[in-house]
């Protein structure tokens, strides 16, 4: 099985105070006819001038019809279609929880009430201790942690634990200094594609043609394939390929949607169109 995907809100490893707090991974299952058709069709219902289209236009009020269209029933992504969604601030939470073994959910809802603005102070800080080349003293973070260590009930309890680990994120420093390229790394594109690849393919090889990402080195192309059955990963311009256009389309809507929901912003009818695309197992609450 072949299928087309692109991202959108990608960072790299910057999970924490970048520019977006969505990440959004699309895939569509068409043929290049197909998703030839499909971008025409969307060109004709939402007219724009420029060369590359991108979901920005679809997005806006004026087009709104064209958006119903193409993600509701009559439209060309119903069952051809699958979107990863990665809540970026969960996402990091995990990573955190994850050296004391505990539920990241949990510390998601409980940490900014409990730590107030030291909250994303602190994910921006083991942020940077889990990326490479990073200037930031562990002893620095550390030192936040021992501060929030104090706050009395379940967030605070989180903390103390987690100031036990710092040996572990010292031997994480050490394996990022030797391989920074394939060690332990927190760019949210790696497992979506995992799990891209388990989705359509369903233990069954998958090959993914994808829009060009120079975070998807030969190493970590290794990486995806010892995580599942992915048979290819193609690296294509996306004006080259339609699917490819089609996917970044969607996943362009698909985070705009999300990240709306995620700021109490949301529109029920668009997140209700959007519902039958989303993985359930994306990074999300």
């Amino acid at each position: 099985m072949e299928i087309g995907c692109d991202e959108s809100g990608a960072e790299g490893e910057k999970l924490i105070g970048g520019v977006t707090d969505v990440f959004a991974h699309a895939g569509v299952a068409l043929t290049l006819d197909e998703a030839d058709a499909c971008m025409d069709e969307v060109r004709h219902r939402a007219p724009s001038p420029i060369t590359e289209y991108k979901s920005f236009v679809i997005r806006r009020a004026k087009h709104r019809l064209a958006l119903q269209w193409l993600l509701g029933p009559t439209g060309p992504l119903q069952g051809h279609a699958h979107v990863h969604l990665t809540d970026k601030t969960l996402y990091m939470t995990h990573r955190v929880t994850d050296l004391i073994a505990e539920d990241g959910d949990r510390l998601y809802l409980l940490g900014p009430e409990a730590f107030g603005l030291r909250w994303q102070e602190l994910l921006a800080g083991f942020n940077d201790l889990m990326r490479p080349y990073t200037e930031r003293p562990i002893a620095d973070v550390f030192a936040l942690v021992d501060e929030l260590a104090v706050v009395p009930g379940e967030a605070g309890d989180l903390m103390r634990r987690l100031a036990k680990a710092r040996p572990l994120v010292e031997d994480l420093r050490l394996r990022l200094a030797r391989n920074p390229t394939t060690a332990a790394p927190l760019d949210p594109l790696l497992p979506a594609i995992v799990r891209a690849v388990d989705y359509w393919g369903g233990g069954r090889p998958v090959t993914i043609v994808h829009d060009r990402q120079t975070t998807l080195t030969e190493e970590r192309v290794d990486l995806l394939r010892q995580a599942g059955p992915l048979a290819e990963l193609r690296l294509v311009d996306s004006h080259l390929d339609a699917r490819i256009q089609v996917a970044d389309l969607l996943a362009g809507i698909a985070r705009g949607i999300a990240a709306n929901d995620l700021h109490g912003e949301g529109d029920p009818l668009m997140t209700g169109l959007l519902a039958p695309y989303v993985d359930d197992r994306s990074v999300w609450i």
